[in-house]
């Protein structure tokens, strides 16, 4: 009896521990259906809202469950000089590597422009800006996309691309 206790205690112990490890998150990119989820029908940047655009939109999560991510929005009502480096909105949960800058989590704006990428606090101030590259091997340019590079990203809008990575 006292060892069918024991059997019964060591299987409920295994159990608990196989659903602790099912339930951690692994970093990987978000799904169309968790991109829904966390994505903002309309962005608030420089004194009014902007809609998102769903289909323009790339994130991940990291193994710590922190999230990441980011969408083109429409600039249209926007003054000629903000819409020149502000073309979409990111989020993040966790200190980001960007092209080896740091930036602490928060709300942004963002944009590839004349030749450095450019990110913005919601008062649109620039907070950092570094040179992107150009991949000119790509073959489909998409308006915005995250592909895995190593243990973090490249950041893509049409060819152009920076490095991010979660600290």
């Amino acid at each position: 009896m006292k060892n069918l206790r024991l059997a019964a205690t060591g299987i409920l112990v295994a159990l608990l521990f196989t659903t602790v490890l099912a339930q951690k998150a692994t970093q990987h990119l978000l799904t169309a259906d968790e991109l829904k989820t966390v994505v903002p029908s309309e962005f608030f940047f420089r004194g009014q809202k902007a809609p998102t655009q769903l289909r323009n939109s790339t994130g991940f999560q990291t193994a710590d469950g922190k999230i990441t991510f980011g969408a083109m929005v429409d600039v249209s009502g926007y003054s000629t000089a903000i819409q020149q480096k502000y073309q979409g909105m990111l989020v993040t949960e966790s200190k980001l590597n960007i092209g080896g800058s740091q930036l602490a989590p928060g709300e942004y704006g963002f944009g590839f422009a004349a030749d450095k990428f450019v990110v913005m606090n919601v008062a649109s101030e620039d907070i950092l800006s570094l040179p992107y590259q150009t991949d000119a091997e790509l073959k489909r340019a998409v308006p915005l996309k995250l592909v895995e590079d190593g243990s973090g990203y490249r950041l893509y809008a049409g060819k152009k691309w920076v490095s991010v990575k979660a600290e």
